[in-house]
């Protein structure tokens, strides 16, 4: 069983981009910069908001977060996104999710010009992805995607089952695989005999929100699984939706919690404020 170390990788992967923004500032004078929103004080979204700026820090990426209160109105959340679309400076602009109630998540996330979306949440990248055009991919699931690459995870006619269907991680997982030649089963809370279809299974992604739920006797032998979800249980211990120890004897390849999915997020985040940048460069010296 190989363990699939996506904290390694995401640390491998902030080298090139440090290296990559280290070559656009040396030869063509351009530093990327990314900007969060984060609205209110949820202390989780905070904690991720400090970890993205940390990243952005040590790979040289100027980045700036701008905090509003739970009582900001929609109209003045747009009228900030309206200011970072026409900032030069900026290449990236994310919004922390999830927003308050009163704001309609949809409207905000498609104020945001898709050419700095490096979240890939926004209709116009969402489409390109499932085209399988070139895009901006939301960021755990483009690292799902280089973490089969650097592990050499053959894909192509493969069965595959994604367990959960958000548009987050579920949909565009489920695209980027179906755009690899993989055969896609996407299931849901509403799925009938749900063991029947992880146990024909080759791959199976797993991203519900429900710890521990993938047991061993679910899957066939030789799997490769990947454990999107990260949950708190009563103990204080950090598990995922698979029950890793029922599971690994199973498997080929599987995703610790943490340190498995978690840290690639934040890196393909870098890997995309990064191709912003170059895009811009590329627009600005036409």
């Amino acid at each position: 069983m190989t363990l699939l170390d996506g904290k390694e990788l995401s640390a491998k992967i902030k080298e090139e981009v440090k290296v990559e923004v280290s070559a656009l500032v040396d030869e063509k004078h351009i530093t990327p910069g990314l900007a969060v929103i984060l609205v209110g004080s949820d202390a989780a979204s905070a904690t991720y908001v400090a970890s993205k700026a940390k990243a952005c820090k040590n790979a040289g990426i100027y980045s700036v977060v701008h905090e509003m209160p739970d009582s900001i109105t929609q109209e003045e959340l747009l009228e900030t996104i309206a200011m970072m679309n026409k900032n030069p400076k900026l290449d990236g602009i994310l919004v922390q999710l999830p927003l308050p109630k009163h704001i309609d998540t949809t409207v905000v996330l498609e104020a945001i010009d898709p050419l700095k979306d490096v979240d890939g949440f926004h209709p116009y990248n969402v489409g390109r992805m499932v085209s399988n055009l070139d895009s901006f991919l939301p960021a755990t699931p483009f690292g799902v995607m280089r973490m089969f690459q650097e592990y050499g995870i053959e894909l192509s006619g493969k069965n595959v089952v994604v367990i959960g269907s958000s548009d987050i991680v579920g949909k565009p997982m489920a695209s980027l695989l179906t755009n690899a030649k993989a055969t896609v089963t996407v299931c849901n809370s509403r799925t009938k005999d749900l063991a029947a279809h992880t146990k024909a299974a080759d791959i199976v992604v797993i991203a519900v929100g429900v710890p521990l739920m993938l047991k061993g006797d679910m899957l066939k032998d030789g799997a490769v699984v990947i454990d999107v979800g990260i949950n708190r249980l009563d103990t204080g211990k950090l598990v995922g939706d698979a029950d890793f120890e029922d599971c690994k004897d199973k498997c080929t390849h599987i995703t610790p919690v943490p340190g498995g999915v978690g840290p690639m997020t934040i890196a393909m985040l870098l890997k995309n404020t990064v191709k912003a940048a170059t895009l811009r460069e590329k627009r600005e010296s036409k």
